[in-house]
């Protein structure tokens, strides 16, 4: 695998901070190392609680979340992260089964790297995570919002709140896939318009349906029918009526 010319890329042009949570501190220390010719800082941490304590301070670029903690489940600790955070997420688990990748998503988290690993194909992962990250931002102003049936959702920040006022946040992916279905509402989207729209991240492709299961669920009401269609043979359809300011 090659390494990316950091020269190269102009999203990516400042130097970046990654929280990395991991109670090994050899690989830290790897991670550390193939992260510094690209710009990119890494604070290591090995307790799950530590990480969340710095989070109040202040939020990364991204973090790097181990599974196994010996203070916290590593899934429980992805959930707590997207309580307060829609910081990117990428997994390090030994887990390789695709249940655990699966859940991972399912939670919020945008990419899952099994161990062991390349840590160039790490360092690739948060490049490429950083620039979909920075796509995400509404093209005009950092104060756009769009409002629909009741919800309002600001792509500056990944935030979404409820007709009843409760916010949420989403990962970098589903930030990705609802800017595209509240750009183009009433209109199918094809899967391959979604994965062009995401950079046609190979991560994306792998999980766009999960992603897009996980949009539905935090749009769900009770009584109330799914905002998000599927179009079977076609794709995805926003079915409410968006209005920008």
């Amino acid at each position: 695998m090659n390494r990316p010319d950091s020269h190269q890329d102009k999203t990516i042009s400042r130097d970046h901070l990654v929280y990395v949570v991991d109670d090994e501190p050899d690989i830290c220390a790897l991670l550390s190392e193939a992260m510094r010719p690209f710009a990119i800082k890494a604070r290591p941490f090995s307790r799950a609680r530590d990480l969340l304590d710095a989070l109040t301070q202040g939020v990364p670029d991204a973090v790097l979340v181990d599974l196994g903690l010996p203070d916290m489940e590593g899934m429980t600790l992805i959930n707590e992260i997207r309580k307060q955070s829609s910081v990117p997420i990428i997994v390090l688990s030994a887990r390789n089964h695709s249940s655990d990748r699966v859940m991972g998503l399912e939670l919020g988290a945008d990419d899952y790297v099994v161990k062991p690993f390349d840590p160039r194909e790490v360092v690739a992962r948060i490049r490429s995570i950083l620039r979909r990250a920075g796509e995400t931002l509404p093209e005009k102003t950092d104060t756009a919002c769009a409002r629909f049936e009741g919800w309002s959702y600001r792509p500056s920040s990944h935030s979404l709140t409820s007709p009843d006022g409760e916010e949420t946040y989403l990962s970098t992916g589903e930030a990705t896939l609802l800017d595209a279905l509240l750009r183009a509402p009433r209109r199918v989207l094809t899967r391959d318009y979604l994965l062009e729209h995401g950079g046609r991240d190979e991560s994306m492709d792998r999980s766009i349906d999960v992603r897009i299961s996980r949009i539905r669920k935090k749009l769900s009401a009770p009584g109330v029918p799914s905002l998000i269609r599927t179009i079977y043979g076609s794709g995805y359809m926003l079915t409410a009526s968006v209005d920008w300011s």
